[in-house]
């Protein structure tokens, strides 16, 4: 009878996924960090993007794994199959998207996060308290009040919709959660220019308003919501019988990094009783910057600010953030009382406002751990920084631009994003991106501003510089020459010859 009852604790005692030889993990983990180092270190080597070739694809199409698999070899197939072609935004020549480059100490501080593996949906433990901590540095940054209250999310679009979510409670009470939008939700208004990211109408939809309680507001000549216009068109729907209730106003637009007038918004924001939001997903940390901050006049007086980190902040991916002036409004938009999530008076469930009160999740990793060690390692002024050389880097290309008459610029130049062209079609100014991506030389994406294609650079990368500029508009006009059949002899970037 014993042995019966010692045979099965065997068979638990050996089911740890811990390494059986600790040594040969631990030499094998120093190797994977060495190259990860080193990838970052000498980054330039490599291409900024390089297309998947299909037996790279066909590689990693496999059955569901049944039986174990050495760890190095595991290792050896992410080596082979995925690194390489990886987006390319830790390169200082992607300049598609605003994405952050990272940083080699946000990667060590991932690793230390993943050692934890902390849960921050709730109870008494000092990642949480990390958390509350950068909280309180963004309320004082952004001037915002005591009792303010902060939660970081996968990214600004999760937090443009949780603040869609905060001002619908605000409006309609609590007892919306239970009842849903009912007669009264069906009127509620919002506004955004029609710069604004599409991640703002989709809100709307997944928030239950849909897309066309969203209304649309035209810009002005610096890609500004009209403010003007969108009092108007408040007027318009309040004598029409709807309520508005939300004016998102943008802190950095996607397509050229237009700011809005923040200060004309929060005032008629205040003065018609309606939530004022802003969506700073990169532009909002201008803040860090003396000589940018000012841009963003009138923050101070939103509602919630929605951003990300790991944009202008360098944080890896991925660390979005929300801010809200009313902490307890905040709260009552997602907070749930559960027997599971009873709070205690001591021990590990002890607490008051747990981050679950605050979003929807309850499982939660501890993103503020990277964002905390680089804040803390790097600090304010020195981002602040990287941010304003970043936008000092799109006036020098601005400057190649309007130097050049083979290019034309597009739209003015706000913040970090250049829109331009070859001077031509649409047609081949698309292929001129591919044919840039497809090199290797540099990575810019494309938009269309005014009926016309733009070749878009976002310098987001704090190693991005004016040579990689340079290549960049090397390219252009190489690839612009060729598919035009005018082809110009232009010295080329190393990479373009590997």
């Amino acid at each position: 009878m014993n042995e019966v009852i010692r045979n099965p604790q065997a068979g638990v005692s050996t089911g740890s996924l811990d390494p059986q030889d600790w040594s040969e993990f631990r030499a094998l983990a120093h190797r994977m960090l060495d190259d990860a180092i080193d990838g970052i270190a000498n980054v330039r080597a490599r291409p900024v993007w390089q297309p998947i070739p299909d037996e790279v694809r066909a590689a990693i199409r496999t059955e569901v794994p049944r039986e174990a698999t050495d760890l190095a070899e595991v290792y050896h197939e992410f080596s082979e199959h995925v690194a390489p072609y990886a987006t390319g935004n830790v390169h200082p020549g992607f300049m598609g998207w605003v994405h952050g480059g990272g940083t080699a100490v946000g990667m060590i501080a991932e690793m230390l996060a993943a050692g934890l593996n902390a849960n921050l949906g709730g109870r008494d433990h000092m990642p949480i308290e990390v958390e509350r901590q950068i909280v309180e540095w963004m309320r004082g940054l952004f001037g915002f009040p005591k009792g303010a209250s902060g939660i970081f999310v996968t990214g600004t679009s999760m937090a443009n919709l949780m603040a869609v979510l905060v001002a619908r409670t605000s409006v309609l009470g609590a007892l919306a959660r239970q009842h849903g939008l009912g007669n009264d939700g069906a009127l509620l208004t919002a506004y955004a220019s029609k710069a604004a990211h599409g991640c703002i109408s989709r809100a709307m939809d997944i928030a239950g308003f849909g897309t066309d309680a969203l209304r649309r507001i035209d810009v002005d000549a610096d890609h500004r919501i009209d403010v003007a216009a969108l009092r108007a068109q408040i007027t318009v729907d309040r004598e029409s019988g709807f309520r508005p209730f939300l004016v998102t106003a943008s802190a950095g637009t996607v397509d050229i990094g237009a700011i809005d007038d923040l200060r004309a918004i929060a005032e008629l924001c205040r003065e018609e009783g309606i939530w004022f939001h802003v969506d700073g997903a990169f532009g909002a940390l201008a803040i860090f910057s003396p000589g940018l901050a000012p841009l963003l006049d009138g923050i101070a007086l939103a509602d919630s600010i929605a951003l990300d980190f790991h944009k202008w902040g360098q944080v890896p991916y991925d660390a979005g953030f929300l801010l809200v002036r009313d902490g307890e409004r905040h709260r009552q938009a997602f907070a749930q009382p559960a027997a599971y999530l009873s709070r205690e008076a001591r021990g590990l469930a002890a607490g008051t406002v747990w981050p679950c009160d605050l979003g929807p999740d309850l499982s939660r990793g501890f993103r503020a751990l990277k964002t905390w060690f680089t804040l803390k390692t790097f600090g304010i002024e020195r981002l602040g920084a990287v941010i304003a050389r970043s936008c000092a880097l799109a006036k020098y290309l601005e400057t190649r631009v309007l130097a050049d008459p083979r290019l034309e610029l597009l739209a003015p130049v706000n913040l970090n994003i250049v829109c331009f062209r070859y001077r031509t079609d649409d047609a081949v100014n698309r292929e001129i991106v591919a044919d840039i991506q497809e090199s290797g030389i540099a990575v810019p994406s494309g938009t269309t501003l005014d009926g016309k294609f733009a070749i878009r650079a976002a310098i987001v990368n704090h190693r991005t510089a004016e040579t990689d500029i340079d290549a960049l508009v090397s390219a252009v006009i190489k690839f612009g020459a060729k598919r035009t059949g005018g082809l110009i002899e232009v010295e080329a970037p190393p990479l373009a010859t590997q």
